[in-house]
Formats: C-alpha cells, sequence, structure tokens
C-alpha cells in the first residue's frame, strides 16, 4: 500500500525557489521572511504591497506566479483557517525552468491571506514538490504559524518567542529495514509496536509518534457487505472475522471517521471512549486516489494525565469490489504543558517518517504466499471436481478470514499499546499472557532465558487477542 508521506529526492533549488516566491509575492521591502525547513520544503511570508483586500492579495500573488513560471495556477476552494482571521486556498502549478533535459516539476502549496488593517494585507506561501507536500505541510505550518503573527505586527512577530526550534534529529531504521525516522535524543522505539511500515516511538515527556497505523473496515454501502451485515443480524457466521469485523460507511467526515475509528478500537479494548476536540480538519493531497485531511486539535485519553495536543494525518483508500476499505494515521500526542516546547520537533519527526515500500511489499508477499498457493490448490481441485460455485466462494472467504484475522492481531498490539499492556510467553511457548509493561519487562529481565515477548503475528487468538 503506497505511504502518503512517500519520499522524493528531487527537490526544487532552494536559492531559485525563494527568487521565484520574492518575485511573485511582491512583499513590501525589507518585509519578507523566509524559512528553508531542514527537511525541505519553503516557507515566505510578508506584507503584499498595493493590496488592501485578501481577495486582491491573493490574486496578486497567483497572477505573479503565472507570470513567472508560464502556467497558470489550479486554485482549490477558499477557506477559512481555523482560529485565525485568515482565508486560503490550495493550488498547484507546473515549472518548465528545471533545465534542459529536464521534466517540468510539479509544485504544490497553500496560500493564505490576512487584511491586517485598512492598507496592509500580509500573505504566506507553504510550498514543496507535489509529490511530498503532503508529508512536508503539518509541519512547516506549525513552524509558520509560530513564527508569523500579522496581527500583531511585524515588530512583534520578529520578537515572539512562540515555540522552541526543532531539535537535533538523528535517523533510526526498524529492525526488518521497512521503515525509518528522525528521533531527538530521549525517544525510543517501541519493537514490539513497531514493523512492516508501522512505527510507533515515545519520548521523555511521554511524547508519542504512531507512524502508519492501519484501520480495516468494511463499507456499509457496498450490497456485499449489506448481505452479510444481514447474514450476522439473523444469527449468521458466528465465531468467525466477519463477526468481529469494523463495519463503517466509506466516504463519510474524515475527523469524525477518524475519531470513531480509534473509538472502536477502544470499545474493543474495554476502554471508555477518548475526550476528542477536534480543533482543524483541512484536506491535503493523497495519492492517487487516496483522500487525506490533517487534523489538529486535543485528546483525553482518560489515564489520569490530562489533555494532550495532537497533530494527525489521516489517509483513507477506496474500497475494493467487496466493499474492504484501508487507512492509515500518521500522528503525534503531547502533553499540554510540553506543547510549545515540543511542537516543532513533533513536526520534523512526523516529516522524517519513511517507508521502505519494497521490503513492505516483501514482507506481504512472504505472508500471503503459503495462503495463496493453498487457495490456488484448492481451486484446482474443486474445478477438477466440478464442485459448485459456493465452494469457490468458502476459498474467497478463506482468504478474508485470514487478512482480518492479521488486522485484529495489529488492531489488539495496538490497543495494548493504548492500555499500558504487553504480551509475553514462556521458552516453549506453551503459555502467553498480557501484563502491565512494567511486569512484563520485569519478567522478562528476571527470567530472560524463559520468558520472551510476543508480537501481532505470534498472538493467540482467544488468548492474546
Amino acid at each position: 500500500m503506497a505511504n502518503p508521506f512517500r519520499r522524493f529526492f528531487t527537490r526544487v533549488p532552494a536559492v531559485l525557489f525563494s527568487l521565484l516566491l520574492c518575485a511573485a509575492l511582491g512583499f513590501a521591502q525589507g518585509g519578507l521572511q523566509t524559512i528553508n525547513p531542514p527537511q525541505g520544503g519553503k516557507i515566505v511570508y510578508g506584507q503584499v504591497t498595493g493590496e488592501t483586500t485578501e481577495a486582491g492579495a491573493m490574486g496578486a500573488v497567483l497572477r505573479s506566479l503565472h507570470n513567472s513560471l508560464g502556467e497558470k495556477p489550479q486554485v482549490g476552494k477558499l477557506f477559512e483557517v481555523h482560529g485565525t482571521e485568515s482565508i486560503a486556498t490550495f493550488f498547484s502549478v507546473t515549472r518548465h525552468d528545471q533545465g534542459q533535459g529536464k521534466p517540468p516539476l510539479q509544485v504544490a502549496g497553500l496560500l493564505i491571506a490576512t487584511k491586517v488593517s485598512t492598507d496592509h494585507v500580509e500573505c504566506a506561501l507553504v510550498t514543496d514538490e507535489a509529490t511530498r507536500f503532503p508529508k512536508t505541510l503539518p509541519s512547516m505550518m506549525k513552524t509558520l504559524m509560530t513564527s508569523w503573527h500579522p496581527m500583531a505586527g511585524a515588530s512583534s512577530a520578529a520578537s515572539s518567542g512562540g515555540s522552541a526550534s526543532a531539535q537535533q534529529l538523528h535517523q533510526v531504521v526498524l529492525q526488518d529495514q521497512s521503515a525509518s525516522i528522525g528521533l531527538p535524543d530521549g525517544w525510543q522505539i517501541n519493537s514490539r509496536m513497531s514493523g512492516g511500515g508501522t512505527l510507533v516511538a515515545g519520548g521523555p515527556h511521554d511524547e508519542s509518534a504512531e507512524m502508519g497505523i492501519t484501520f480495516l473496515a468494511a463499507d456499509t454501502n457496498n450490497p456485499h457487505v449489506q448481505q452479510t451485515i444481514r447474514t450476522l443480524q439473523n444469527g449468521g457466521l458466528r465465531n468467525t472475522s466477519y463477526a468481529n469485523a469494523t463495519y463503517y460507511p466509506y466516504g463519510a467526515n474524515q475527523a469524525k471517521t477518524f475519531v470513531d475509528l480509534i473509538q472502536g478500537v477502544r470499545k474493543k479494548a474495554g476502554l471508555q471512549p477518548a475526550q476528542y476536540n477536534i480543533a482543524g480538519a483541512e484536506p491535503v493531497p493523497g495519492n492517487g486516489q487516496q483522500h487525506c485531511t490533517h487534523i489538529t486539535g486535543t485528546v483525553d485519553f482518560g489515564d489520569g494525565k490530562g489533555q494532550r495536543e495532537m497533530n494527525s494525518v489521516f489517509c483513507a483508500n477506496p474500497p475494493g469490489p467487496f466493499g474492504n476499505w484501508m487507512s492509515f494515521v500518521y500522528s503525534t500526542t503531547v502533553p499540554q504543558q510540553y506543547a510549545p516546547q515540543e511542537r516543532a520537533t513533533l513536526g520534523a519527526i512526523m516529516q522524517s517518517f519513511n517507508v521502505n515500500n519494497a521490503v513492505v511489499q516483501q514482507q506481504a508477499h512472504q505472508i500471503a504466499a503459503p495462503e495463496i498457493g493453498r487457495i490456488q490448490a484448492i481451486g484446482r481441485a474443486a474445478a477438477a471436481q466440478a464442485k459448485s460455485a459456493h465452494e469457490m466462494e468458502d476459498i474467497h472467504n478463506s482468504s478474508v478470514y485470514q487478512r482480518w484475522d492479521s488486522n485484529d492481531k495489529r488492531s489488539q498490539e495496538f490497543e495494548n499499546y493504548q492500555l499500558g499492556y504487553t504480551v509475553i510467553s514462556d521458552n516453549q511457548n506453551t503459555a502467553h499472557g498480557t501484563f502491565w509493561n512494567e511486569d512484563a519487562d520485569a519478567l522478562v529481565k528476571a527470567n530472560p532465558d524463559r520468558f520472551e515477548y510476543v508480537n501481532a503475528p505470534n498472538y493467540w487468538k482467544g488468548i492474546d487477542y
């Protein structure tokens, strides 16, 4: 499955791109501020000369981009930026000045305008290559909002402390080589929750980064799924993966879907619903037909640690013919008392996440190959014996069961992470148990020859999940 944060190494030359933006914006002399995020992209903000309205300023910027690049930017709908007095729009444009033999470069961006006074309008551009933009936008917006304070005036903005700058990150690669991320000192990978393109890490102040968490759901708008639901309601399919599956309509409001899916996981774990306060939900570009939304706000998990600031990207892939659809969550949280000093670092961590799709695909093939072979063998036998089409449906269902069973294991592992649980087994794998993290660690450290940690692929049904 393609990750929406896929990394591309062909970058816009920083100096040339900065000059382009300066010319395009027509900033007041000395009013231009430029930020070069460490992971790429470009942020430019300041006063637009000669404009007195937001619409006029945005039009001037877009016309200048058109004149500079020779192509008219494609602009989306206007929307209000939550928590500000600004309006904004996403845009995309193609650069044809890459040099002889180089293909045109697709650039995506977000244009924001704020009316400061009767004759003072400021704009900000947050831009990057179109392929990188979904990944870099959240952290660039955090950086912009901690530096750009148009309503407070230019001098106030320059002197404002805002949030602390991002800490230095050190690249960490998962043991299975499926993903990597940049982490500051004091952070640790949760190895029992990471692998197969999913990565979970925690910081010294209870910060968290959960990258590539997946949810599988069945679209209740699909006729096949509706038939399955009717069968379940009539008492059929008991003790199957269908009975424990998640049924949720594809295409609903993404912020609500994001919350509902997580609340569903908590409900299965016997937890009370988390208290979410969604402050912003803005669409961002995804890969292909993927739909993504940048979601910000706060959450209280009811664990006695209080409100946490949340920054998430939620992406959903369209359902297949039988109604199954997959969604992905990339999220960071931090206790509110540490949020001002951690925002920039958390944004940089999210931005640094990278998936090795070749490794993930190879792992998926290794997991699926035995089952695929078994199904094909059954299929050949069924064809040879001229059995009914119903048997072929059973073959399909066996594949679905295994896929859903694997997802159930991952979901349970995510629940355990939220609860602070760990699964361990004895050295002969004759018994499994779920313990508090501290108790599990104590047992393994005290008896390393007897006990070992268990991750999701080795969970026992009915015992661990």
